[in-house]
């Protein structure tokens, strides 16, 4: 692993998974890993629930990792993994917030909502045809909502604090010499620089990660259905 991304989803950590990956720093572990093979998901839950944390066979084949669940463990990923550099993306709180609240929140938030039956039906689908799949909600329980944010998801107020703290964490116990705290809109430079390698030819990234997240949702529930995985 050469490069450890810690900050939370929604801060850009698609941009910079697409950017670490145009520098040759990839593939990069994602969230989106974890949707695309849900097998991954009962490993998380493994590391979630204390049971197991083989880091190495969790990240093979990956150069580096960005997005939640893996920035929820960046001090023993840094630990295990001493050589790799850290990326800290950050962006303004309250619009992270926002931000977060529609999309990774979402879920948990609206958990004491009565679903349509469409829905319900489309959850029980899914966990027909991709068992592994249906613990992608208690994965994500264990390892970000109840591990980094108490559950407490909905709480803005706290939230907040819980996101300043954690750059004032990472910025306090990684070496400077280590660590680039980033905002992806400002572009190649910094990052270049920070991981040694030349400024490419392409615009630097940039995904609309909200739009992306409710745009892609219906597809890949097809795609679990029909295809199984």
């Amino acid at each position: 692993m050469d490069v450890i991304g810690a900050g939370f989803g929604r801060t850009g950590t698609r941009s910079l998974k697409a950017a670490l990956e145009l520098l040759g720093f990839g593939p990069c572990y994602h969230m989106a890993s974890v949707i695309a093979e849900p097998r991954r998901v009962g490993q998380w839950l493994e590391v979630g629930e204390g049971r197991s944390a083989d880091w190495d066979m969790i990240f093979e084949g990956h150069r580096s990792a960005a997005d939640f669940p893996a920035s929820a463990y960046w001090r023993e990923l840094a630990a295990h993994y001493p050589k790799a550099k850290i990326i800290l993306t950050v962006r303004d709180p309250g619009r992270w917030y926002d931000s977060a609240r529609e999309t990774i929140f979402r879920r948990p938030i609206e958990a004491a909502t009565p679903k349509p039956w469409w829905r319900r039906l489309v959850t029980r689908l899914i966990a027909w045809r991709v068992p592994d799949f249906a613990l992608f909600p208690q994965m994500l329980r264990t390892t970000v909502y109840d591990r980094v944010f108490d559950g407490k998801v909905a709480d803005r107020e706290h939230c907040l604090e819980v996101f300043r703290r954690h750059v004032a964490e990472v910025t306090a116990e990684i070496p400077a010499e280590r660590l680039l705290v980033f905002e992806c809109k400002e572009g190649w430079e910094p990052l270049c620089r920070f991981l040694g390698v030349p400024v490419p030819d392409v615009p630097f990234p940039q995904a609309n990660e909200r739009a992306a997240f409710h745009g892609k949702r219906p597809g890949r529930a097809l795609r679990l259905i029909v295809r199984g995985r």
